[in-house]
C-alpha cells in the first residue's frame, strides 16, 4: 500500500483532506505552487500550494477568494461560489453520485448562534420540502466539525443582482420570462405553506442552463393569512412591503411586492424608491407614490408597466391577489410585446450586401 494512498485514506477518516485534484505548477521562493480556476472569472490561477484546508488566495485577475480542493466525506470543494454573512458556498462534486453540485457550509464563528443556526436548518426544511423547477433543489444536509452544510443544485452562473450590475438595464423579455418563472415558484411556494420573506435580485440565481432558481428560505415561514406583529421587520428594505413595515403583519402578498421591486430594478436599472438614508428609504415604501417604470424608461411598454404598478401598490387589496393573476397579465404583456418586436423587424430594411441585385447587359 503506498504512502500516497495511506495519506488520503487518513484525509478520508477524519473528513476533510486536499484533493489531489489539482495541477502541480512552478515555485516561488521555494513554495510549490498549484493551478485552480476561479470560482467568478473562471481564470486559471496559481496560489501556494501549502495553504491550510478552506484557507483562500486573491485571484490575481478579479481577486475573488481562491482556494485548493479539499474532501469533505463524499464532496470534492472545488471553488468558491460566493460568501455572505451566514456562510460559504463552494462548487463541489459529488464522487459518489458522479455529479456536480454546491455546498454551503456556515461559517464558524456564525455556528455559535442558536438562531442563525435554526435559520440555516429552515432553511434547509423548506427548500427539501419544494420540488420545482425555479426553486434550488435541496440535496442534503449535516454537519461538519461543528459546522452545519448543506448539499444543493448547483447554480454557479450569477444573480440577478450580478447581471443587473453588468447589464444596467435587463431587456423586458427577459424581465417577463424571470417574473413567470418566479411567480409560478412562488405559488407552489405558497401551496406548501410558505412565505419567503426575501425576495430580492441577489437571491436569484442562474444555472449553466440559464435557468433562474429561487435561494435562501433562511427566513422562511408558515403563510398564515395575517402573520403577527413582530418586533422586527425581516427582508431587504429597497424590496421591503409596507405592511411589513407598519407592521401589520404580512402574506404572500408581502412576497408579490418584494418580486414587484425586484423586476422594477432589473427592468429599469434602478430600485423603486431611493433615498439617502435607511429611515427615509423605509418612509418612501409607505408614502412615495411609485414612479411607473414606461415614465423611468420610456420604451417599457405600458402592459408591463401596470403589472409592476399594481404588484407594488401600497394597500395589499390593491395588488394581484393571487400569483396566477400576476402570472397571466406578465404572459399577456410578454405576447404583446413579442408581436410588437416581430412587426418592428418586418419593418427594418433588409441588410445590404454592397451589391446591386442589378446587372447591365
Amino acid at each position: 500500500m503506498s504512502a500516497i494512498y495511506l495519506f488520503f485514506q487518513a484525509c478520508r477518516e477524519q473528513g476533510a483532506c486536499y484533493s489531489s485534484a489539482v495541477t502541480n505548477g512552478q515555485t516561488e521562493g521555494g513554495k510549490p505552487l498549484k493551478m485552480v480556476t476561479c470560482g467568478r472569472c473562471k481564470s486559471k490561477t496559481f496560489i501556494s500550494g501549502d495553504l491550510a484546508p478552506f484557507a483562500t488566495e486573491p485571484c490575481k485577475k478579479c481577486q475573488h477568494p481562491v482556494m485548493l480542493p479539499v474532501t469533505l466525506h463524499q464532496f470534492e470543494l472545488r471553488t468558491i461560489i460566493g460568501s455572505g454573512g451566514m456562510g460559504t458556498v463552494y462548487a463541489s462534486f459529488d464522487m459518489n453520485l458522479e455529479r456536480e453540485i454546491a455546498l454551503k457550509m456556515m461559517k464558524k464563528e456564525v455556528a455559535q448562534d442558536p438562531d442563525s443556526r435554526q435559520a440555516f436548518y429552515r432553511e434547509a426544511r423548506a427548500g427539501a420540502s419544494l420540488n420545482h423547477t425555479n426553486i434550488i433543489h435541496i440535496y442534503s444536509f449535516d454537519e461538519f466539525e461543528g459546522q452545519p452544510y448543506l448539499v444543493m443544485e448547483l447554480a454557479d452562473q450569477g444573480s440577478l443582482d450580478g447581471r443587473i450590475e453588468q447589464e444596467q438595464r435587463v431587456p423586458e423579455l427577459d424581465v417577463l420570462d424571470l417574473g413567470i418563472k418566479m411567480t409560478s415558484a412562488l405559488a407552489t411556494a405558497l401551496k406548501h405553506n410558505l412565505l419567503h420573506r426575501d425576495i430580492k435580485p441577489a437571491n436569484i440565481l442562474f444555472n449553466a442552463e440559464a435557468e433562474p432558481k429561487l435561494i435562501d428560505f433562511g427566513l422562511a415561514r408558515a403563510a398564515e393569512v395575517d402573520n403577527p406583529w413582530e418586533e422586527n421587520v425581516w427582508g431587504t428594505v429597497y424590496y421591503v412591503a409596507p405592511e411589513k413595515i407598519n407592521r401589520k403583519g404580512e402574506n404572500f402578498l408581502s412576497d408579490m411586492y418584494s418580486l414587484g421591486g425586484t423586476l422594477y430594478h432589473a427592468l429599469t436599472g434602478h430600485v423603486p424608491f431611493e433615498a439617502p438614508s435607511i429611515d427615509e428609504l423605509v418612509a418612501a415604501h409607505v408614502y412615495t407614490p411609485l414612479t411607473p417604470p414606461d415614465k423611468v424608461v420610456p420604451e417599457i411598454t405600458e402592459l408591463t408597466s401596470n403589472v409592476l404598478v399594481r404588484a407594488m401598490a401600497k394597500n395589499p387589496d390593491e395588488r394581484f391577489q393571487s400569483y396566477e393573476e400576476m402570472r397571466m397579465d406578465m404572459e399577456e404583456a410578454r405576447s404583446r410585446l413579442l408581436v410588437q418586436q416581430v412587426q418592428q423587424a418586418e419593418k427594418r430594411p433588409p441588410p445590404s450586401s454592397g451589391k446591386s441585385w442589378w446587372r447591365k447587359f
